[in-house]
């Protein structure tokens, strides 16, 4: 297991549930249209999170885009996304250093092949979800909404109280 990717997706899944938290506060017809681009955001991280995740387990998928037609409600998606976090959690939490480093032969959505360690798969997803939730907090930002505080940092510092502490002998758990 690695203690890193560990950590990165504990950090991805409290990012998604406060960002879910803050899209819930939001008035759905005064925001009808910046939410729907939040949710079809969301919903492409969450599909090609799956996509990685059958990548991964040597699963089919269904998918033939990286989005969906249509766009799930916030708590559907809220509920899928959730789900997936667990998933990955339990995946990077199994997973050896033998396996991370394991190329994966796999196809994208368009037919083009690739392969990915197993590392810059996980890699890529926890990083891909970031990057939209970005996009969300911007969407947020211009409706003079404060988004999340979606950083690793803040995510350490909240959930490792005792980082704080500056100095001293303290170790870090990882």
């Amino acid at each position: 297991m690695s203690t890193l990717l560990h950590t990165l997706y504990g950090y991805h899944a409290w990012a998604n549930r406060d960002l879910f938290g803050k899209l819930a506060t939001l008035d759905r017809e005064r925001h009808k249209a910046e939410i729907h681009t939040a949710l079809r955001l969301i919903n492409h991280y969450y599909v090609v999170a799956q996509i990685f995740a059958a990548h991964l387990s040597g699963a089919r998928h269904h998918y033939t885009s990286d989005n969906t037609i249509e766009t799930p409600t916030l708590d559907v998606l809220d509920a899928a996304v959730k789900a997936s976090d667990q998933w990955y959690l339990d995946y990077v939490g199994k997973v050896t250093t033998a396996d991370l480093s394991e190329a994966v032969q796999f196809a994208f959505t368009d037919g083009d092949k690739g392969y990915m360690t197993r590392e810059e798969m996980l890699t890529h997803v926890v990083l891909h979800g970031g990057y939209h939730r970005g996009e969300v907090g911007r969407i947020l930002s211009q409706l003079s909404i404060s988004p999340p505080w979606d950083t690793f940092a803040v995510y350490l510092h909240r959930t490792e109280p005792g980082r704080r502490l500056q100095g001293g002998n303290q170790s870090v758990s990882a």
